[in-house]
Protein backbone atom coordinates (compact mmCIF):
# COMPACT_ATOMS: atom_id res chain seq x y z
CA UNK A 1 0.00 0.00 0.00
CA UNK A 2 1.15 3.54 -0.72
CA UNK A 3 2.18 5.84 2.12
CA UNK A 4 0.94 9.29 1.09
CA UNK A 5 2.49 11.18 3.99
CA UNK A 6 5.84 10.56 2.31
CA UNK A 7 4.81 10.22 -1.35
CA UNK A 8 5.03 13.00 -3.91
CA UNK A 9 1.62 14.36 -4.89
CA UNK A 10 0.59 15.43 -8.40
CA UNK A 11 0.20 19.00 -9.64
CA UNK A 12 0.24 21.73 -7.00
CA UNK A 13 -0.73 19.37 -4.19
CA UNK A 14 2.70 19.21 -2.56
CA UNK A 15 2.45 22.95 -1.90
CA UNK A 16 -1.17 22.83 -0.74
CA UNK A 17 -0.74 20.06 1.84
CA UNK A 18 2.04 20.43 4.41
CA UNK A 19 3.17 17.22 6.06
CA UNK A 20 1.25 17.86 9.28
CA UNK A 21 -2.04 18.26 7.40
CA UNK A 22 -1.31 15.15 5.34
CA UNK A 23 -0.79 13.11 8.48
CA UNK A 24 -3.97 14.49 10.03
CA UNK A 25 -6.08 13.57 7.01
CA UNK A 26 -4.55 10.12 6.57
CA UNK A 27 -5.08 9.34 10.25
CA UNK A 28 -8.70 10.47 9.98
CA UNK A 29 -9.33 8.35 6.92
CA UNK A 30 -7.79 5.26 8.51
CA UNK A 31 -9.81 5.74 11.67
CA UNK A 32 -13.03 6.01 9.65
CA UNK A 33 -12.07 2.95 7.60
CA UNK A 34 -11.34 0.92 10.71
CA UNK A 35 -14.68 1.80 12.30
CA UNK A 36 -17.26 1.73 9.47
CA UNK A 37 -20.95 2.22 10.18
CA UNK A 38 -24.00 1.44 8.06
CA UNK A 39 -26.46 3.98 6.68
CA UNK A 40 -28.28 5.89 9.41
CA UNK A 41 -26.03 4.41 12.12
CA UNK A 42 -23.00 6.67 11.61
CA UNK A 43 -22.85 7.96 15.20
CA UNK A 44 -19.15 7.33 15.87
CA UNK A 45 -18.33 8.51 12.36
CA UNK A 46 -20.25 11.74 12.92
CA UNK A 47 -18.48 12.33 16.24
CA UNK A 48 -15.04 11.83 14.65
CA UNK A 49 -15.88 14.15 11.77
CA UNK A 50 -17.37 16.76 14.10
CA UNK A 51 -14.09 16.81 16.03
CA UNK A 52 -12.09 17.04 12.79
CA UNK A 53 -14.15 19.94 11.45
CA UNK A 54 -14.14 21.77 14.78
CA UNK A 55 -10.35 22.13 14.42
CA UNK A 56 -10.80 24.56 11.50
CA UNK A 57 -13.13 26.68 13.66
CA UNK A 58 -16.00 27.01 11.18
CA UNK A 59 -18.51 29.82 11.50
CA UNK A 60 -21.16 27.17 12.22
CA UNK A 61 -21.07 23.42 12.74
CA UNK A 62 -24.29 21.46 13.21
CA UNK A 63 -25.80 17.99 12.97
CA UNK A 64 -28.40 17.49 10.24
CA UNK A 65 -30.44 14.57 8.91
CA UNK A 66 -29.70 12.46 11.98
CA UNK A 67 -26.04 11.58 11.60
CA UNK A 68 -25.04 14.20 9.03
CA UNK A 69 -22.97 17.34 9.56
CA UNK A 70 -22.81 20.76 7.93
CA UNK A 71 -19.96 23.19 8.60
CA UNK A 72 -20.03 26.76 7.31
CA UNK A 73 -16.59 27.98 6.23
CA UNK A 74 -16.45 31.76 6.03
CA UNK A 75 -15.60 33.36 2.71
CA UNK A 76 -14.17 36.78 2.06
CA UNK A 77 -17.66 38.32 1.84
CA UNK A 78 -20.65 36.61 3.45
CA UNK A 79 -23.03 38.51 1.14
CA UNK A 80 -21.67 36.63 -1.88
CA UNK A 81 -23.17 33.39 -3.21
CA UNK A 82 -23.23 30.35 -0.92
CA UNK A 83 -21.64 27.18 -2.36
CA UNK A 84 -21.52 23.62 -0.96
CA UNK A 85 -19.09 20.69 -1.05
CA UNK A 86 -20.52 17.28 -0.20
CA UNK A 87 -18.89 14.09 1.07
CA UNK A 88 -20.79 10.94 2.07
CA UNK A 89 -19.96 8.92 5.18
CA UNK A 90 -21.74 5.54 5.33
CA UNK A 91 -20.36 2.03 4.80
CA UNK A 92 -21.70 -1.20 3.31
CA UNK A 93 -22.70 -4.62 4.73
CA UNK A 94 -19.64 -6.36 3.24
CA UNK A 95 -16.90 -8.38 4.96
CA UNK A 96 -13.54 -6.77 4.23
CA UNK A 97 -10.78 -8.74 2.48
CA UNK A 98 -8.22 -6.01 1.72
CA UNK A 99 -5.58 -7.09 4.20
CA UNK A 100 -5.04 -3.44 5.15
CA UNK A 101 -3.44 -2.88 8.57
CA UNK A 102 -6.37 -0.58 9.36
CA UNK A 103 -9.06 -2.93 8.02
CA UNK A 104 -12.56 -2.86 9.45
CA UNK A 105 -12.92 -3.96 13.05
CA UNK A 106 -16.68 -4.44 12.55
CA UNK A 107 -17.46 -7.89 11.13
CA UNK A 108 -19.60 -7.72 8.02
CA UNK A 109 -19.28 -3.94 7.65
CA UNK A 110 -16.77 -2.24 5.36
CA UNK A 111 -16.03 1.01 3.57
CA UNK A 112 -16.17 -0.77 0.21
CA UNK A 113 -17.22 2.33 -1.74
CA UNK A 114 -14.67 4.87 -0.56
CA UNK A 115 -16.93 6.99 1.62
CA UNK A 116 -14.20 7.09 4.26
CA UNK A 117 -12.07 8.91 1.68
CA UNK A 118 -14.98 11.12 0.57
CA UNK A 119 -15.60 12.23 4.15
CA UNK A 120 -11.89 12.86 4.66
CA UNK A 121 -11.44 14.93 1.53
CA UNK A 122 -14.43 17.05 2.53
CA UNK A 123 -12.60 17.78 5.79
CA UNK A 124 -9.47 18.47 3.72
CA UNK A 125 -11.45 20.93 1.59
CA UNK A 126 -12.53 22.69 4.79
CA UNK A 127 -8.86 23.14 5.74
CA UNK A 128 -8.00 24.52 2.29
CA UNK A 129 -10.98 26.89 2.22
CA UNK A 130 -10.09 28.16 5.67
CA UNK A 131 -6.53 28.85 4.58
CA UNK A 132 -7.58 30.37 1.25
CA UNK A 133 -11.27 31.38 1.41
CA UNK A 134 -13.71 31.48 -1.47
CA UNK A 135 -15.48 34.71 -2.40
CA UNK A 136 -18.54 33.68 -0.40
CA UNK A 137 -19.17 31.17 2.37
CA UNK A 138 -18.90 27.44 1.66
CA UNK A 139 -20.88 24.67 3.34
CA UNK A 140 -19.04 21.41 3.96
CA UNK A 141 -21.77 18.75 3.89
CA UNK A 142 -21.05 15.33 5.38
CA UNK A 143 -24.03 13.29 4.28
CA UNK A 144 -25.25 10.02 5.80
CA UNK A 145 -27.10 7.16 4.12
CA UNK A 146 -25.98 7.52 0.51
CA UNK A 147 -26.03 3.76 0.06
CA UNK A 148 -29.77 3.65 0.79
CA UNK A 149 -30.43 6.52 -1.62
CA UNK A 150 -32.16 8.52 1.13
CA UNK A 151 -29.42 10.65 2.66
CA UNK A 152 -29.30 13.49 0.17
CA UNK A 153 -33.05 14.05 0.32
CA UNK A 154 -32.89 14.02 4.12
CA UNK A 155 -30.25 16.75 4.05
CA UNK A 156 -32.39 18.78 1.65
CA UNK A 157 -35.47 18.28 3.81
CA UNK A 158 -33.56 19.60 6.82
CA UNK A 159 -33.28 23.00 5.16
CA UNK A 160 -29.52 23.08 5.72
CA UNK A 161 -28.86 23.77 2.03
CA UNK A 162 -31.49 26.46 1.52
CA UNK A 163 -29.91 29.30 -0.41
CA UNK A 164 -27.04 27.26 -1.84
CA UNK A 165 -26.21 28.47 -5.36
CA UNK A 166 -24.06 25.50 -6.44
CA UNK A 167 -22.89 22.16 -5.03
CA UNK A 168 -19.97 19.86 -5.84
CA UNK A 169 -19.20 16.28 -4.93
CA UNK A 170 -17.06 13.42 -6.17
CA UNK A 171 -16.44 9.68 -6.01
CA UNK A 172 -13.20 7.72 -5.92
CA UNK A 173 -12.71 5.47 -8.94
CA UNK A 174 -9.97 2.87 -9.37
CA UNK A 175 -10.53 2.78 -13.12
CA UNK A 176 -8.48 5.99 -13.15
CA UNK A 177 -5.04 6.59 -11.67
CA UNK A 178 -4.38 9.13 -8.95
CA UNK A 179 -4.21 12.57 -10.53
CA UNK A 180 -6.90 11.90 -13.18
CA UNK A 181 -10.27 13.62 -12.81
CA UNK A 182 -13.55 13.20 -14.70
CA UNK A 183 -15.51 16.47 -14.77
CA UNK A 184 -17.92 16.30 -17.67
CA UNK A 185 -21.43 17.41 -18.48
CA UNK A 186 -24.25 15.01 -19.19
CA UNK A 187 -25.34 11.70 -17.60
CA UNK A 188 -22.91 10.39 -14.99
CA UNK A 189 -25.13 7.93 -13.08
CA UNK A 190 -28.47 6.25 -13.57
CA UNK A 191 -31.71 6.30 -11.64
CA UNK A 192 -31.63 3.36 -9.25
CA UNK A 193 -35.08 2.09 -8.32
CA UNK A 194 -35.87 -1.17 -6.54
CA UNK A 195 -38.67 -3.70 -6.86
CA UNK A 196 -40.02 -6.55 -4.78
CA UNK A 197 -42.46 -9.04 -6.27
CA UNK A 198 -44.23 -11.66 -4.20
CA UNK A 199 -46.08 -14.41 -6.06
CA UNK A 200 -48.79 -15.95 -3.92
CA UNK A 201 -50.40 -19.30 -4.71
CA UNK A 202 -51.31 -22.43 -2.77
CA UNK A 203 -48.90 -24.94 -1.31
CA UNK A 204 -49.02 -28.72 -1.56
CA UNK A 205 -47.03 -31.92 -1.16
CA UNK A 206 -44.25 -32.23 -3.74
CA UNK A 207 -45.67 -35.61 -4.75
CA UNK A 208 -48.97 -33.99 -5.78
CA UNK A 209 -48.12 -30.78 -7.66
CA UNK A 210 -51.53 -30.70 -9.35
CA UNK A 211 -52.98 -29.71 -6.00
CA UNK A 212 -50.82 -26.56 -5.83
CA UNK A 213 -50.65 -23.22 -7.53
CA UNK A 214 -46.87 -23.48 -7.64
CA UNK A 215 -45.13 -20.20 -6.81
CA UNK A 216 -41.68 -21.62 -7.63
CA UNK A 217 -42.65 -22.49 -11.19
CA UNK A 218 -44.18 -19.03 -11.51
CA UNK A 219 -41.12 -17.21 -10.21
CA UNK A 220 -38.91 -19.22 -12.57
CA UNK A 221 -40.97 -18.03 -15.52
CA UNK A 222 -41.01 -14.49 -14.17
CA UNK A 223 -37.22 -14.31 -13.94
CA UNK A 224 -36.88 -14.97 -17.65
CA UNK A 225 -39.80 -12.72 -18.60
CA UNK A 226 -38.36 -9.70 -16.77
CA UNK A 227 -35.21 -9.92 -18.86
CA UNK A 228 -37.25 -9.18 -21.99
CA UNK A 229 -38.01 -5.64 -20.77
CA UNK A 230 -34.65 -4.25 -21.86
CA UNK A 231 -34.26 -6.47 -24.92
CA UNK A 232 -37.78 -6.02 -26.30
CA UNK A 233 -39.46 -2.99 -24.74
CA UNK A 234 -36.71 -0.37 -24.34
CA UNK A 235 -35.43 1.56 -27.33
CA UNK A 236 -31.83 0.31 -27.84
CA UNK A 237 -30.67 3.94 -28.06
CA UNK A 238 -31.51 4.43 -24.36
CA UNK A 239 -29.49 2.61 -21.68
CA UNK A 240 -31.39 0.48 -19.19
CA UNK A 241 -30.67 -2.40 -16.82
CA UNK A 242 -33.06 -4.77 -15.03
CA UNK A 243 -31.25 -6.93 -12.47
CA UNK A 244 -32.65 -9.54 -10.08
CA UNK A 245 -30.68 -9.62 -6.85
CA UNK A 246 -32.50 -12.15 -4.68
CA UNK A 247 -35.01 -15.00 -4.95
CA UNK A 248 -36.56 -16.61 -1.88
CA UNK A 249 -38.96 -19.57 -1.79
CA UNK A 250 -39.54 -22.81 0.01
CA UNK A 251 -38.42 -24.50 3.20
CA UNK A 252 -38.08 -28.20 2.37
CA UNK A 253 -37.42 -30.37 -0.70
CA UNK A 254 -40.75 -32.19 -0.44
CA UNK A 255 -42.96 -29.11 0.04
CA UNK A 256 -44.30 -26.86 -2.69
CA UNK A 257 -44.46 -23.41 -1.04
CA UNK A 258 -47.43 -21.12 -1.38
CA UNK A 259 -45.31 -18.04 -2.16
CA UNK A 260 -42.04 -16.88 -3.67
CA UNK A 261 -40.37 -13.48 -3.56
CA UNK A 262 -37.81 -11.84 -5.79
CA UNK A 263 -36.16 -8.45 -5.56
CA UNK A 264 -34.07 -6.39 -7.93
CA UNK A 265 -33.13 -3.01 -9.34
CA UNK A 266 -34.18 -0.90 -12.31
CA UNK A 267 -31.71 1.55 -13.84
CA UNK A 268 -32.16 4.18 -16.53
CA UNK A 269 -30.66 7.55 -17.44
CA UNK A 270 -33.78 9.32 -18.71
CA UNK A 271 -37.25 9.83 -17.15
CA UNK A 272 -39.28 8.15 -19.89
CA UNK A 273 -37.26 4.95 -19.79
CA UNK A 274 -37.39 4.99 -16.02
CA UNK A 275 -41.21 5.10 -16.11
CA UNK A 276 -41.33 2.37 -18.75
CA UNK A 277 -39.26 -0.01 -16.61
CA UNK A 278 -41.61 0.42 -13.65
CA UNK A 279 -44.71 -0.06 -15.81
CA UNK A 280 -43.31 -3.18 -17.48
CA UNK A 281 -42.27 -4.81 -14.22
CA UNK A 282 -45.83 -4.46 -12.94
CA UNK A 283 -47.42 -5.63 -16.19
CA UNK A 284 -45.19 -8.68 -16.64
CA UNK A 285 -45.43 -9.72 -12.99
CA UNK A 286 -49.22 -9.58 -13.00
CA UNK A 287 -49.55 -11.32 -16.37
CA UNK A 288 -47.10 -14.10 -15.48
CA UNK A 289 -48.84 -14.65 -12.17
CA UNK A 290 -52.17 -15.04 -13.94
CA UNK A 291 -50.76 -17.72 -16.26
CA UNK A 292 -49.73 -19.84 -13.28
CA UNK A 293 -52.87 -19.18 -11.18
CA UNK A 294 -50.95 -16.95 -8.80
CA UNK A 295 -51.40 -13.45 -7.44
CA UNK A 296 -48.61 -10.88 -7.86
CA UNK A 297 -47.94 -8.25 -5.20
CA UNK A 298 -45.55 -5.68 -6.64
CA UNK A 299 -43.78 -2.96 -4.63
CA UNK A 300 -41.60 -0.35 -6.33
CA UNK A 301 -39.16 1.78 -4.37
CA UNK A 302 -38.11 4.92 -6.20
CA UNK A 303 -34.45 5.63 -5.54
CA UNK A 304 -32.15 8.43 -6.69
CA UNK A 305 -33.02 10.04 -10.04
CA UNK A 306 -30.52 10.06 -12.91
CA UNK A 307 -27.46 12.18 -12.20
CA UNK A 308 -26.92 14.60 -15.09
CA UNK A 309 -24.23 17.27 -14.78
CA UNK A 310 -25.30 20.61 -16.31
CA UNK A 311 -22.81 22.24 -18.72
CA UNK A 312 -21.94 25.40 -16.76
CA UNK A 313 -21.14 23.81 -13.37
CA UNK A 314 -19.20 21.09 -15.18
CA UNK A 315 -17.09 23.81 -16.80
CA UNK A 316 -16.40 25.27 -13.36
CA UNK A 317 -15.26 21.85 -12.13
CA UNK A 318 -12.96 21.42 -15.14
CA UNK A 319 -11.42 24.84 -14.50
CA UNK A 320 -10.80 23.82 -10.92
CA UNK A 321 -9.20 20.50 -11.84
CA UNK A 322 -6.98 22.17 -14.43
CA UNK A 323 -5.90 24.83 -11.94
CA UNK A 324 -4.86 22.21 -9.39
CA UNK A 325 -3.54 19.40 -11.60
CA UNK A 326 -3.11 20.79 -15.13
CA UNK A 327 -5.24 20.29 -18.24
CA UNK A 328 -3.82 16.81 -18.89
CA UNK A 329 -5.42 15.55 -15.67
CA UNK A 330 -8.95 15.95 -17.07
CA UNK A 331 -10.05 12.70 -18.70
CA UNK A 332 -13.37 11.45 -20.13
CA UNK A 333 -15.43 8.89 -18.28
CA UNK A 334 -15.32 6.72 -21.38
CA UNK A 335 -18.45 4.69 -20.58
CA UNK A 336 -21.98 5.20 -19.28
CA UNK A 337 -22.17 4.49 -15.57
CA UNK A 338 -25.40 2.70 -14.65
CA UNK A 339 -24.76 2.84 -10.92
CA UNK A 340 -26.93 5.09 -8.76
CA UNK A 341 -25.78 8.15 -6.79
CA UNK A 342 -28.08 10.18 -4.59
CA UNK A 343 -26.11 13.38 -5.26
CA UNK A 344 -28.63 13.55 -8.12
CA UNK A 345 -31.22 14.79 -5.61
CA UNK A 346 -29.16 17.94 -5.03
CA UNK A 347 -28.93 18.59 -8.77
CA UNK A 348 -32.72 18.57 -9.01
CA UNK A 349 -32.73 21.50 -6.57
CA UNK A 350 -29.60 23.50 -7.50
CA UNK A 351 -26.77 23.66 -10.07
CA UNK A 352 -23.73 21.52 -9.44
CA UNK A 353 -21.32 18.91 -10.71
CA UNK A 354 -20.34 15.43 -9.60
CA UNK A 355 -16.82 14.26 -10.43
CA UNK A 356 -14.88 11.01 -10.51
CA UNK A 357 -11.48 11.13 -8.82
CA UNK A 358 -8.79 8.65 -9.85
CA UNK A 359 -7.91 6.36 -6.95
CA UNK A 360 -5.62 3.70 -8.46
CA UNK A 361 -1.95 3.75 -7.63
CA UNK A 362 0.45 3.46 -10.58
CA UNK A 363 0.59 -0.19 -11.60
CA UNK A 364 -2.41 -1.14 -9.45
CA UNK A 365 -5.42 -3.10 -10.60
CA UNK A 366 -8.84 -1.51 -11.18
CA UNK A 367 -10.65 -3.17 -8.25
CA UNK A 368 -14.39 -2.44 -8.47
CA UNK A 369 -16.28 -0.63 -5.74
CA UNK A 370 -18.56 -2.75 -3.56
CA UNK A 371 -15.92 -5.48 -3.64
CA UNK A 372 -14.48 -6.93 -0.39
CA UNK A 373 -11.04 -6.05 -1.79
CA UNK A 374 -11.78 -2.43 -2.70
CA UNK A 375 -9.54 0.33 -1.40
CA UNK A 376 -8.67 3.77 -2.84
CA UNK A 377 -5.07 4.93 -2.98
CA UNK A 378 -4.72 7.43 -0.15
CA UNK A 379 -3.23 10.12 -2.39
CA UNK A 380 -6.74 10.50 -3.80
CA UNK A 381 -7.69 12.21 -0.52
CA UNK A 382 -5.59 15.21 -1.47
CA UNK A 383 -6.72 15.31 -5.09
CA UNK A 384 -10.38 15.28 -4.06
CA UNK A 385 -9.92 17.88 -1.33
CA UNK A 386 -8.01 20.30 -3.56
CA UNK A 387 -10.24 19.97 -6.62
CA UNK A 388 -13.47 20.31 -4.65
CA UNK A 389 -12.17 23.30 -2.71
CA UNK A 390 -11.09 24.98 -5.93
CA UNK A 391 -14.43 24.17 -7.59
CA UNK A 392 -16.14 25.95 -4.69
CA UNK A 393 -13.91 28.99 -5.22
CA UNK A 394 -14.52 29.07 -8.98
CA UNK A 395 -18.29 28.73 -8.55
CA UNK A 396 -18.39 31.31 -5.79
CA UNK A 397 -16.79 33.87 -8.12
CA UNK A 398 -18.91 32.87 -11.10
CA UNK A 399 -22.35 33.02 -9.46
CA UNK A 400 -21.76 36.04 -7.21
Amino acid sequence: MSRPSAAALPGRLDQLFPQALRRTLVELRRDLHQHPELSGQEERTAAALHAALARVEPARLERVAGTGLVARISGRDSSRALVAVRGDIDALPISEATGLPFASEHPGVMHACGHDVHATWAVGAAHLLTACPAAGDVLIVLQPAEETGRGAQAVLDSGALDGVAAIFGAHVDRRFVVGEVVAQEGPLAAAADTFEIELVGTGAHAARPHEAADAIVGVGALIGALQTIVSRRVNPAYPAVVSIGSVHAGSAPNVLPDRATLTGTLRATDPDTRRLLVEEVRRIAEATAAVYRLRAEVAIGLGPPPLVNPPTPASWARRAAAAVLGEAAIVPLGFLNMGGEDFAAYLERMPGCFLRIGAREQGGEPIPAHSPRFYPAEESIFVGAAVLAEAARVASEAVS
